[in-house]
């Protein structure tokens, strides 16, 4: 199974901004998440952060939803929590397409032409104190070694593929598996979680955790893998 830190580095990877406090105060919320797992944020002027220095108190708060259907499911709630710093303009770049795959705004082009000007709009990131977790029946703090040393999982890309493709056109099959493996009637079966090491399945309320034999190192032995779960019955 994906140890604690590579799960919520995996959930981190794919969340939103859901919201931000400064100090304590809330804040407006525009942002995503880099490459290392920071939050980055855009901010405008007039906005609280615009106008700090460097090293603010800040706290993120990202969520990391699942689609069943057409309802939304929370998978993680992550509080990252450090201190706001302005992102280096040789890192702007990477910064803004960070914002952008959950924002699209034209403030992030004005930030990066315009970058450093003191009416402009600032980038920031978070340097990472802490990370509270809340995800399944998890719960915990990750410290900013373990969080920011660990890396998402490397299927992550092809499991989310591979789960809306199932999830969408083969949930009969995945629940004939299921029950198949739990000797009865699953109830409404959706997979839930995909990794490397095993899947899980939302079978009404309740998460069931099937694990595969060996670890899955490619996108076809972790689709081979779910197949066996698909032809259980």
């Amino acid at each position: 199974m994906l140890t604690i830190p590579e799960r919520i580095r995996t959930l981190a990877a794919s969340a939103s901004v859901g919201r931000l406090s400064v100090d304590g105060a809330p804040a407006p919320a525009r942002g995503g998440v880099d490459e290392r797992g920071r939050p980055v944020l855009l901010v405008r002027p007039g906005e609280t952060l615009h106008g700090l220095r460097d090293d603010a108190v800040v706290a993120v708060n990202l969520t990391a939803m699942r689609v069943l259907g057409q309802v939304s499911h929370p998978r993680g709630l992550l509080e990252v929590q450090g201190w706001a710093q302005a992102v280096p303009e040789s890192e702007a770049r990477g910064a803004a397409v960070a914002v952008a795959a959950h924002t699209a705004d034209e403030a992030l082009f004005e930030a990066l032409e315009r970058y450093g000007r003191p009416d402009a709009p600032r980038l920031l990131r978070l340097d990472v104190g802490q990370v509270v977790y809340l995800t399944g029946h998890d719960s915990g703090v990750l410290d900013a070694d373990d969080y920011l040393d660990a890396t998402p999982d490397p299927l992550a890309t092809t499991a989310e593929r591979v789960l809306a493709h199932i999830n969408e056109s083969h949930r009969a099959q995945l629940a004939g598996g299921v029950a198949k493996q739990l000797g009865g009637d699953a109830g409404d079966v959706w997979l839930w979680e995909l990794d490397r090491y095993g899947a899980t399945v939302r079978a009404d309320e309740q998460l069931v955790r099937f694990a595969w034999p060996t670890p899955a190192h490619t996108a076809l032995c972790l689709e081979t893998a779910l197949r066996g779960l698909l032809c259980a019955c």
